[in-house]
């Protein structure tokens, strides 16, 4: 058990950032630990959450959080949220004269929303006021406090919802509580209609001044200031719209305010926008253009997670997993897949044993200013139940293991300056091939003794000369209601591969758990991305079709500055350039 806990704050900016965000944060509430009993999780829950208390004295356990959308993106759920009753419902009218009331019917509440006011009005331990039960332990310095989330029966709820054709916004599957703190709602700017959106930019650089800057400073002076050892911030950003600007302002705050620390991005986009047209087509891709470099340069690094085939206006078909079942057009789809692999990518600076801080993480990957990485996932990571790994990883042949999940195909050559491997989720199974007296193993992964080796022996065959950190976690992703079921129904309860003679005739199960491979790589293939981006957005008469894109800002001749800068740092993913800078090094040696 670790003896001291390194905080993190999460911002997330956006709508579908809010998507990813809310399943990342149910899948880390799903594995929380509360039986002091079972053994202590392998991640450390309290460099996420915080403990607080309500005004009767509960126990409370919620992201350390700050979540920005527009206004009108809420529906059902109440800017303060449910836990502290915040609001004061007996406001004093001084008013004499005739008051006339207009009512509006609440939006209707999914079944899933149902259930959970169900078990709140039937006084379960999901109410406000639970107190934690005694036997609950706080993993991060030991004591016996009473923590729990105030949410935990929701374990109870074990149906299958299908909220495919419900889910409006992003609260709609939200499971936990949120601190009062947490919602930050811009209302110069509306979720929905034709008029007052936020879709350029220089819209988004514009609003961080003014009320917008001072509550941000405000919630992010309240949720830094009780850390003890804050080792930075988890920054998801949607990265195709007007989210991208104000991304971009908020990372130069954070740079700003609290150097020193980690500062991961992650600018998300979905593979579509509803109502969408060929002058927003051109929008989105400025805003990735624009995001990408200014995100980078505030950021330690920088990492586009979508599962669309390409930044540009007409990108490839959707990366497409082959055990997920999945519409990728679906905003509550696509983003529970980016979250699996979050939850995977992430883990190295969430541990209770052997952590690396975010700064470590960070410096691996982007070496000589290349701050801009990709990732890449296996979701979720086939292997057969009863197997062990190196045969799993044998079978992959000379295929790569995982998918672009940045829109970055890799080039497949083996070249790499560096990356982070995370394998989780192989609970239960041989990490290691059974030694048998007199038979000739099959591949050279059979000869490494521990699960790590084995990873490690057959992430450098692909990749000889690539520096490289490995991880590797027992426990699974955890999915508890209502994480969409999207799966193959070769699949079992854990997420293995079943060796049935027939599936059809099997009914599917419910997949309760996930083992999940990812990558995250500094590679040529990123060069080649920016690239791509940066060619396609100046071959465009930025004058003539995008005067409305410019009237928000940046001005002409900003943008023609970005366009170029974002050119010299795909340059700094060169293959010649990074042996002229190692030869250069030797030589001043």
């Amino acid at each position: 058990m670790s003896g001291m806990c390194r905080e993190v704050v999460t911002l997330q900016l956006g709508h579908y950032s809010n998507f990813v965000g809310t399943h990342w944060w149910n899948l880390q509430d799903a594995g929380l630990v509360y039986d002091a009993v079972e053994p202590a999780a392998e991640l450390q829950s309290d460099v996420m959450f915080r403990e607080g208390r309500t005004l009767g004295g509960h126990v409370t356990y919620t992201p350390r959080l700050i979540a920005m959308d527009l206004k009108g993106s809420l529906q059902t759920l109440r800017k303060q949220g449910s836990l502290y009753d915040t609001e004061n419902e007996n406001t004093t009218f001084t008013w004499k004269g005739e008051i006339m009331t207009h009512k509006e019917s609440p939006p209707t509440k999914n079944p899933f929303l149902q259930d959970l006011d169900n078990i709140d009005t039937g006084g379960s331990p999901a109410d406000p006021g639970f107190t934690c039960p005694p036997s609950a332990v706080d993993r991060c310095s030991g004591s016996s406090i009473a923590m729990a989330t105030v949410n935990s029966s929701l374990e109870r709820i074990q149906k299958s919802y299908r909220l495919e054709g419900s889910v409006r916004v992003w609260s709609d599957f939200l499971r936990i509580h949120l601190h009062p703190r947490t919602i930050s709602v811009i209302n110069q700017y509306n979720h929905d209609g034709e008029s007052e959106r936020l879709e350029a930019f220089g819209q988004g650089e514009a609003l961080l001044q003014g009320p917008v800057l001072e509550d941000l400073e405000d919630r992010l002076h309240f949720f830094v200031e009780e850390c003890d050892y804050l080792q930075g911030f988890q920054v998801l950003c949607d990265l195709a719209d007007g989210f991208s600007g104000l991304g971009s302002k908020v990372t130069e705050l954070l740079q700003d305010s609290y150097g020193g620390r980690g500062i991961l991005t992650w600018g998300v986009a979905p593979v579509n926008h509803p109502d969408t047209s060929s002058v927003l087509d051109l929008y989105h891709m400025l805003n990735c253009a624009l995001g990408t470099l200014q995100m980078a340069n505030h950021s330690s690094f920088f990492c586009p997670l979508t599962l669309r085939g390409g930044l540009g206006r007409r990108p490839p078909l959707p990366t497409a997993f082959p055990l997920l079942n999945c519409d990728p057009t679906l905003w509550f789809h696509s983003s529970s897949v980016l979250a699996l692999a979050l939850d995977c990518m992430t883990v190295s600076y969430r541990l209770g044993q052997g952590s690396s801080p975010m700064w470590q993480l960070s410096d691996a990957l982007t070496a000589s200013g290349r701050k801009v990485v990709s990732a890449y996932g296996s979701v979720p990571f086939p292997m057969m139940h009863g197997s062990c790994l190196p045969e799993a990883l044998d079978a992959f042949s000379d295929v790569l293991p995982w998918k672009p999940l940045s829109a970055c195909p890799e080039l497949g050559d083996g070249r790499c300056f560096g990356q982070s491997v995370t394998l989780k989720g192989l609970e239960g199974q041989s990490l290691v091939s059974p030694v048998l007296p007199g038979v000739e193993p099959p591949s050279p992964l059979h000869y490494e003794r521990s699960g790590e080796d084995v990873l490690a022996a057959y992430v450098r065959s692909r990749y000889p000369s690539s520096p490289l950190a490995v991880q590797l976690l027992s426990s699974p992703s955890k999915l508890t209601p209502p994480f969409p079921q999207i799966f193959s129904p070769a699949l079992g309860p854990q997420g293995f591969l079943q060796n049935r003679s027939d599936p059809a005739d099997t009914p599917p199960q419910r997949v309760s758990s996930l083992p999940v491979l990812t990558s995250l790589q500094s590679g040529p293939a990123v060069g080649l991305q920016l690239s791509e981006l940066q060619k396609a957005c100046s071959v465009l008469d930025l004058r003539r079709v995008t005067p409305s894109f410019l009237s928000h800002g940046p001005e002409f001749s900003e943008l023609t500055e970005s366009l170029e800068q974002l050119r010299t740092l795909a340059l700094c993913y060169r293959q010649d350039r990074s042996r002229s800078s190692s030869d250069e090094d030797d030589e001043d040696d």
